[in-house]
């Protein structure tokens, strides 16, 4: 019988370890097929958790998810089962090196006083593909935290006076209810396809600080049809839901870069609301910038959704039902051809 052990900081800590009813503990235990449990001890603060189990390297696995686990609840003050399910799979895949590269510094501090960090490898790769690159695009799916880390790196390069504004826009592309039928004017018209950028510009600055910036003209949030003819300087510029602009649209966008500005471009290229046959700007422009110096295509997958843990299986279960209904057209085409 194999055993490791691991000291916790606190009881508190080895109570976040092992979660409500030993929900956490329990994961781990089924996914590695070991045993976890506390170990009376003369320690001050902590307590002795020893991981047991017939073989060697479930004992070892399970012992290193621990301790990332132990990592994360020191930095974060918590542990959800997002945490412990991510890290299951990382460890599990043999990809627990990576895990030692998640950043841990803070992009930037909320309203409220919330540290706002990378929390997967995909994340942290994003972030500092921000920092390093002129253009960034960020393709993947729904809850991987494209759009939220992008305004945060925003408000960094914005409070470090790396730029001197912020500005966010979004393709005004209908999905299923019309602009038309909307109360109000444009704006009134517009706003809701503009709702995600005010929501993660309010959490990280404030209501009040966010409408004061506004007026200066610092925070400028507007449709992509209003960025037509400009030039945008010492700007940091966040283009979102690309998977829904044009391809003439995507070129504008691109060639209104200034001097001193950074841009990122965001999309899902899944989840497309353009009219049926119109090509999307995103697939594009991932096709024809790939390999050019200082832009960067960043993909993530269904691991880095950073949502509820439905929202995982959910993508898992799209991609895998798109797959079968595009091997099945497949099929048939070809079946119809060898009946000619």
């Amino acid at each position: 019988m194999a055993e490791k052990t691991m000291i916790t900081d606190s009881l508190e800590q080895t109570a976040m370890l092992f979660g409500g009813y030993d929900c956490y503990a329990q994961r781990i235990e089924e996914a590695f097929n070991v045993i976890i449990k506390t170990r009376d001890s003369e320690l001050a603060g902590g307590s002795v958790i020893a991981v047991t189990g017939a073989e060697e390297n479930a004992v070892s696995q399970a012992h290193e998810a621990l301790l990332y686990l132990k990592r994360i609840a020191a930095l974060n003050g918590r542990i959800t089962t997002q945490n412990v399910d991510y890290v299951i799979g990382m460890v599990r895949d043999g990809k627990s090196e990576e895990l030692a590269s998640i950043d841990q510094d803070c992009i930037c501090i909320t309203n409220r006083g919330k540290p706002i960090k990378a929390k997967t490898v995909g994340q942290t790769q994003y972030v500092e593909r921000i920092r390093q690159n002129t253009i960034v695009f960020g393709v993947g799916p729904a809850g991987t935290g494209k759009t939220f880390l992008a305004v945060a790196m925003a408000v960094k390069a914005l409070r470090a006076k790396q730029v001197s504004r912020i500005i966010l826009t979004r393709p005004a592309v209908e999905a299923g209810e019309k602009l038309g039928y909307l109360p109000g004017d444009l704006q009134n018209k517009i706003d809701p396809y503009l709702r995600p950028l005010y929501d993660a510009l309010y959490e990280m600055l404030g209501a009040e600080t966010y409408q004061k910036n506004v007026e200066r003209g610092i925070i400028e949030i507007a449709p992509l049809a209003y960025m037509r003819g400009r030039t945008l300087d010492d700007s940091f510029i966040i283009l979102d839901e690309a998977q829904n602009t044009t391809p003439e649209q995507m070129k504008m966008f691109l060639t209104r870069l200034g001097s001193g500005s950074k841009a990122v471009v965001t999309g899902d290229i899944t989840q497309t609301d353009l009219p049926r046959g119109t090509k999307s700007g995103l697939v594009e422009a991932i096709h024809i910038l790939t390999g050019i110096e200082d832009i960067v295509i960043h993909h993530f997958t269904d691991r880095d959704v950073v949502r509820h843990r439905l929202v995982q299986k959910i993508i898992a279960a799209y991609e895998k039902y798109d797959k079968e209904r595009a091997e099945k057209k497949h099929e048939d085409k070809a079946g119809r051809f060898y009946k000619k």
